[in-house]
């Protein structure tokens, strides 16, 4: 029909549109399609560069560390595991000059626990095991019993149990265990740990404590497997090095974490411990024993604060005995003010035992010999002040013997006028005062002489009488070797030898000498001084009749010097120290023995006077080394002529 459109024709365009936009939807499915499928094989493509890259930094970083830090990585993984342990160097033993043992080490054990890893085990234990009743509490009861039992008198259950249940990771349970008594304790339980130790024993108790002195081992030490034996004093202390030897070392696994407990059977040495070496002393065990209780017994009945006494060998200047009144016991509690050794370690003035100074001095320059007389008043000025005899008498004459058996201060300062200050002062270094013996003993003092350019008016009033200077008992002693060994001063010794752990015999270096005066000098003074005991009655009274010994011939000097009063600061007139010197026998001088009393009561008759302590101490010494008799009586000479 005209004007009228046919259909199909009609709708053609619109199938044809919607094909087409069917086609185009096709072709654009087909290219998203493939713009995704690029993106995929793109992003697969960097996985795989990434995975290649990673795997071959991961085979760079396994042979760098195969190749280069194997070995450091394995040494890393080992002291992880692995401990170090110190094994304790068997210390030397002291002995005495006769082989006598003073001091010597015997092996004991510390038992100790790791509490974490007992808790930790016995707790895991009663989890698995419920049925058991056993746990940490009831394994900590039943050690505890049994270690009380296996060490009755050493440690009680209660103080076991309480270290048990301390909030600790580790702990010390008991030390210084018999080794069989800890094995024991060890194989019934397994997890209670020892360690190797050394116990020092000292078998004289207090005889030559101070010389010997104490060593222990350090519980403040930070690694607990460093459990050497340390001197804390005395030639245990000073000698520490010789005697305490080389420490081993040994390797032994420990469990994981932080407890450090170590596997059993796993240790094994590295190196082995080195023994230390023994020391020799010059000490003569009988001797020492006897000085030490005479000393005692003595300062006891003259009511004094202290004192001290030295035995020395004439000739070589061994030291046969060091003692102080107060000793104590190193194998007990230790006192920190007992363990010095007065004797070395505290100066005194000593008085007129320092006149042997002036003696020898006046002799060796000539200005007087042992008869020569002076005119002695009772008094003298010097400077502003006033100088006394120890007893009043009028004006006298004194031979020069009288001046030093009597011990008078006003004869002996007018011979020293004559001897002059710089040659006094000569003297005095020459007998070593004011410097240390270089005996080898700690703390030791070395005295005090107030150097010449700081000498007052008054200094040389004071100094020849044993006033305004300072020495100990050793120093002391040392002088008067000097005049018993023909005038040749040996600087005492107190170790003879080292012996090696291979059994090597060290004698010790040669002491120094010198020789501070002429022999004839020497002989001179000595057989002066043996007035000093003499007991004729009246003016020909040495001052210390009571130091005599029956058929020897004793050489010797008193002192009493003026202590000052801590409170004024001046010299007091009730404090003194109370000295005597002497050489035994006189005749033919086998030992000197220095003694002194550090303010006795003045009121007792031996509180003035050390000279019966010397005669007690001599006599025992002629017996115990039977000492020939003297040829000859002590001569009897003129002390005063009026």
């Amino acid at each position: 029909m005209a004007g009228v459109p046919d259909r199909r024709s009609a709708r053609q365009p619109a199938r044809v549109r919607a094909g087409t936009r069917r086609t185009y939807s096709a072709r654009a499915r087909r290219r998203g399609a493939g713009r995704v499928d690029g993106g995929n094989r793109q992003r697969f493509v960097a996985v795989r560069i990434i995975l290649v890259l990673v795997l071959a930094a991961a085979g760079v970083k396994l042979v760098h560390l195969q190749a280069f830090e194997a070995a450091a990585l394995s040494a890393q993984a080992e002291r992880q595991r692995v401990t170090s342990i110190e094994i304790p160097a068997p210390r030397g033993s002291i002995v005495d000059r006769n082989g006598a043992k003073l001091a010597f080490s015997v092996e004991v054990r510390s038992l100790s626990v790791s509490l974490r890893s007992m808790r930790r085990t016995w707790t895991e234990y009663a989890r698995q095991h419920p049925e058991s009743g056993q746990d940490f509490r009831t394994r900590a009861a039943d050690a505890a019993a049994f270690i009380a039992e296996k060490l009755p008198g050493k440690v009680t259950e209660a103080e076991l149990l309480s270290k048990f249940h301390k909030p600790a990771d580790f702990t010390y349970l008991v030390h210084e265990v018999e080794p069989s008594v800890a094995k024991e304790i060890t194989e019934r339980f397994p997890e209670i740990g020892t360690e190797n130790r050394a116990r020092r024993e000292y078998p004289g108790g207090s005889l030559a404590a101070q010389v010997v002195g104490v060593a222990n081992w350090r519980m403040e030490d930070p690694d607990p497997y460093k459990h050497n034996l340390h001197g804390l004093s005395g030639l245990e202390f000073v000698r520490d090095g010789d005697l305490s030897g080389t420490p081993g070392r040994r390797l032994a696994d420990t469990k994981q974490g932080n407890d450090n407990v170590i596997i059993p059977g796993t240790e094994r040495e590295l190196q082995p411990a080195v023994p230390g070496s023994d020391l020799e002393l010059t000490i003569d065990s009988d001797v020492q024993y006897v000085v030490q209780n005479m000393l005692s017994d003595y300062v006891r009945g003259a009511r004094a604060r202290g004192g001290s006494a030295v035995v020395m060998d004439a000739r070589t200047a061994e030291v046969y005995a060091l003692a102080t009144d107060e000793t104590f016991d190193p194998n007990g509690p230790l006192d920190p003010k007992k363990l010095t050794n007065e004797a070395v370690t505290n100066a005194f003035e000593p008085g007129s035992v320092n006149k042997v100074v002036t003696a020898a001095a006046a002799l060796e320059t000539g200005v007087a010999t042992p008869e020569s007389v002076l005119e002695v008043p009772d008094s003298l000025q010097v400077a502003d002040h006033v100088v006394h005899d120890a007893w009043e008498h009028p004006t006298q004459p004194f031979t020069v013997t009288g001046i030093f058996a009597k011990s008078s201060n006003i004869g002996t300062l007018l011979l020293a006028r004559q001897v002059g200050e710089e040659r006094f002062a000569e003297m005095l270094k020459r007998f070593g005062l004011g410097t240390r013996t270089g005996i080898g003993l700690p703390g030791e003092s070395p005295g005090s002489v107030p150097p010449r350019d700081q000498w007052y008016a008054t200094t040389f009033g004071n100094l020849p009488i044993g006033q305004g200077l300072s020495m100990t008992v050793l120093q002391m002693t040392s002088m008067y070797q000097a005049i018993a060994n023909h005038g040749l001063r040996v600087e005492p010794r107190i170790v003879r030898a080292k012996i090696t752990p291979d059994g090597r015999r060290v004698e010790e270096p040669t002491p120094g000498t010198g020789q501070v005066v002429s022999p004839q000098t020497a002989d001179t003074v000595r057989n002066m001084l043996r007035a000093v005991t003499q007991k004729e009655g009246g003016n020909n009274n040495g001052t210390a009749p009571a130091a005599a010994l029956e058929g020897y011939q004793i050489s010797g000097k008193t002192g009493t010097g003026q202590q000052v009063d801590p409170r004024t600061r001046k010299y007091s007139d009730s404090l003194y120290n109370i000295t005597f010197a002497g050489i035994l026998p006189a005749d033919a001088p086998r030992f000197v023995v220095g003694i002194r009393l550090d303010a006795p009561e003045d009121t007792l008759p031996q509180g003035s006077t050390a000279a019966p302590l010397f005669h007690d101490i001599a006599s025992y010494l002629a017996q115990r080394f039977q000492l020939p008799l003297s040829e000859s009586p002590t001569p009897v000479v003129p002390l005063v002529l009026s």
